[in-house]
């Protein structure tokens, strides 16, 4: 196949690439360029798509002898994960950059521009398992639990996987893949691995959003209404937070009080008990399966709600408006606009993005 091998400067697309090359695939690297001014050093983990990122996936591609590009996907980034960042923690909603870059940048515009250009798939790093089912194509965990990245792979279609590869999917562990690398001779093979959002580097989200969006005054307030402290921007909260909350009034029972809801209408914050965070419920109408939808509009799966969370059985209901999905035991701390993944097993069924979720606690209990 011709393939196009997203090289990110780190060493599992490194050593993705690598093995397609060693499969006698047709390869040809591409860096993604995600700023128009990208940091030229990255901070130990922190930070990704900087300069020197560009340089490392450069002489990765030296190393393994295949053509090397960096495209420009600033303005893409900026208006589909970046934009789409802001406008959601102004919705009061708490976003996951990583599966909207997936979505809309690595599998959709990379993957439109590969296929405009006579490319059969994009390769990547990622850790998760494409398997031939008896209905097509499945996206599956991947062998190593640990590295596991197929929750946020979830949003692809089955179009999307048709021109997929992902190498390291069955690989057993991490510490295989910089050994690989060590023996062929990629400077990488010692990099640390990228954490937090690639965009605030210094990991400080909520001075961040500040800058962009700006403060405005507002209160917090208990379940029951009663006004218990105040703050500067209700975007600067996400539900299940307890730390900086900064509250003029203690709970009754002397307890800790957690962030439950974020209301950006009346940019209002509430909190409550850490027990009044047990989800009972959550529904969603933005979904997509990742390849085969479900044949039967209820049935049991496995629900994920974070990309390193345990899944936890339940009942999923599919229709025309949506998806609702009830957990066998309440899930912990979800908040509207994040993802839920459902699993079938190891296979990736699909996933939604949260809406609306019920508490396991009624107000009052």
């Amino acid at each position: 196949m011709r393939i196009l091998a997203a090289m990110s400067g780190g060493v599992d697309s490194a050593v993705a690439a690598a093995r397609a090359v060693e499969a006698g695939h047709d390869v040809v690297g591409v860096h993604l360029a995600l700023s128009r001014a990208g940091g030229t050093l990255r901070t130990g983990s922190r930070g990704c798509c900087t300069i020197e990122d560009a340089l490392d996936a450069r002489r990765a591609a030296d190393v393994l002898g295949i053509p090397f590009y960096v495209w420009d996907f600033s303005e893409r980034f900026r208006d589909d994960v970046i934009g789409d960042f802001i406008a959601e923690y102004q919705a009061g909603r708490t976003p996951n950059p990583c599966m909207r870059c997936n979505e809309k940048i690595k599998f959709a515009a990379l993957l439109e521009r590969a296929i405009e250009l006579g490319f059969d798939a994009v390769c990547t790093g990622h850790y998760a398992t494409l398997i031939d089912g008896e209905q097509g194509l499945e996206l599956h965990r991947a062998s190593d639990n640990a590295k596991d990245q197929s929750y946020v792979l979830g949003v692809l279609t089955s179009e999307q996987l048709a021109h997929t590869y992902f190498p390291l999917g069955t690989t057993p562990s991490k510490a295989i893949v910089r050994a690989e690398a060590e023996s062929r001779g990629l400077s990488v093979a010692q990099k640390p691995d990228s954490h937090d959002i690639c965009f605030i580097p210094d990991g400080d989200t909520r001075g961040w959003l500040a800058e962009k969006v700006g403060t405005a005054t507002g209160e917090i307030v208990d379940r029951s209404g009663e006004v218990v402290g105040s703050h500067e921007g209700a975007h600067a909260f996400t539900v299940g937070q307890r730390r900086g909350l900064k509250l003029g009034i203690p709970a009754p029972d002397g307890k800790p009080r957690f962030v439950l809801e974020v209301r950006p209408v009346s940019n209002t914050v509430v909190v409550g008990p850490k027990e009044a965070l047990a989800i009972a419920e959550i529904a969603g109408e933005r979904f997509s399966w990742a390849g085969a939808a479900p044949t039967e509009s209820a049935f049991e799966c496995h629900v994920q709600i974070r990309a390193h969370a345990e899944p936890v059985p339940a009942r999923a209901t599919v229709s025309d408006t949506g998806v609702r999905v009830v957990p066998d035991v309440p899930l912990d701390g979800v908040a509207p606009g994040q993802t839920a993944v459902l699993y079938v097993g190891t296979r990736v069924l699909g996933q939604f993005t949260i809406d609306t979720t019920v508490s396991a606690v009624p107000v009052g209990a």
